[in-house]
């Protein structure tokens, strides 16, 4: 259908491809949902027929506006034209250990070198204000870890990224916020073209989404997610280096921790890090020790099977007013996590899902970090 927009070298994207682009851009459907009907309805074609239904089944009066076919196509020429490409989580290459957190991107699109999302990934973060010393100690900790097959993940923002980016080119993930399209910050549009043609660059926006506030801890999760590792060298107590690390844990990943003066307001974060549990990191040596001491853990993580997660498993459940009535009184603006809302209204655990899947579409409930939700009024 859209192979005549490709020059011969660019790929050819099935239905299946263009069919989980449509669903995953969507009204009111994010990556948890996605999951979701993916898991209901078996693929993404079915699910777009199923869509408007459910939300209407959860108390939304208008249509769902779902993604057209001329909008997936509209979406595929702006990426030919930046020269990226599009990237499904069914894809071969798509990375096994990203697949395995809760709210994966079910499309990213990329430049570079996509064969990198299947190697073996640590993430460096840190402050946009970094010390001389951090700088020099991320880049290199990265050149050390490049030099042995890792691949270094951050996101291509000023400071401790830059540096842990620049030492390892060929051998660096950069996960930006924004579109594809969008470089920021500016100034280091020479590292990124650098990295699209030497290593990879990635982004779950849509081409041409410009990079907000509350973008980057969406951003954040991609890091870690990709990692076995995330590494902090320099953070304040409210760094978004500090939400990395956090959401790394919460995927049952590693965080080491570069330990700083404590009167620096940059060391503040790491140090508090250290306190809570993360490990000391001094050099590469304490990375590779700790995953070669932990190979269980390593091990289970690189192996586990490309299944979607099973605490997303919704099923084929009846609905009835008073059970979604259950759910509505549970919850209020404030964010509850699943065991407790399960625990207040006593319901079957794939009929909850449902209801939620049904609410999320009709766009009366919200999604927040750590799986919890809240009611929107």
């Amino acid at each position: 259908m859209l192979q005549g927009l490709f020059w011969d070298k660019r790929p050819t994207y099935s239905q299946e491809d263009l069919d989980i682009l449509r669903l995953i851009r969507s009204e009111n459907v994010g990556p948890r949902t996605f999951i979701s009907l993916i898991n209901m309805f078996g693929n993404a074609t079915n699910a777009l027929d199923n869509v408007e239904d459910f939300a209407r089944r959860g108390g939304r009066a208008k249509p769902i506006k779902l993604s057209l076919a001329s909008d997936v196509e509209k979406e595929i020429q702006a990426l030919d034209k930046a020269g990226a490409y599009l990237l499904t989580y069914k894809d071969p290459a798509y990375s096994s250990l990203l697949l395995q957190i809760p709210d994966f991107p079910p499309v990213i699109s990329y430049k570079g070198n996509k064969n990198l999302l299947s190697s073996k990934c640590i993430a460096i973060v840190g402050a946009r204000n970094s010390s001389v010393n951090g700088k020099v100690f991320a880049g290199k900790l990265a050149a050390e870890l490049a030099s042995q097959g890792v691949t270094l993940v951050s996101g291509l923002a000023r400071g401790i990224d830059t540096a842990a980016h620049k030492a390892s080119l060929s051998q660096t993930i950069g996960v930006i916020a924004g579109g594809i399209d969008h470089i920021y910050p500016p100034d280091n549009t020479k590292l990124f073209e650098e990295m699209a043609e030497t290593g990879l660059i990635i982004a779950e926006l849509p081409v041409g989404s410009v990079p907000l506030a509350q973008h980057f801890p969406q951003r954040n999760r991609i890091i870690s997610g990709l990692s076995l590792a995330t590494v902090v060298v320099e953070a304040s107590l409210k760094s978004g280096s500090l939400i990395t690390a956090r959401l790394a844990l919460e995927q049952n990943r590693e965080v080491f921790a570069v330990p700083g003066f404590p009167m620096d307001p940059r060391c503040h974060g790491t140090n508090k890090l250290i306190k809570e549990g993360a490990h000391l990191l001094e050099s590469a040596d304490d990375i590779f020790e700790h995953l070669s001491n932990n190979m269980t853990f390593v091990s289970k993580l690189a192996k586990k099977s490309k299944g979607l997660s099973e605490d997303m498993k919704v099923g084929h459940e009846t609905i009835t007013q008073t059970s979604q009535n259950k759910v509505i009184e549970a919850l209020s603006s404030t964010p509850i996590d699943i065991a407790t809302l399960l625990s207040e209204t006593q319901l079957h655990t794939s009929l909850l899902y449902t209801i939620l899947l049904e609410f999320e579409l009709a766009g009366r409930i919200s999604r927040h970090p750590g799986g919890r939700i809240s009611l929107v009024y």
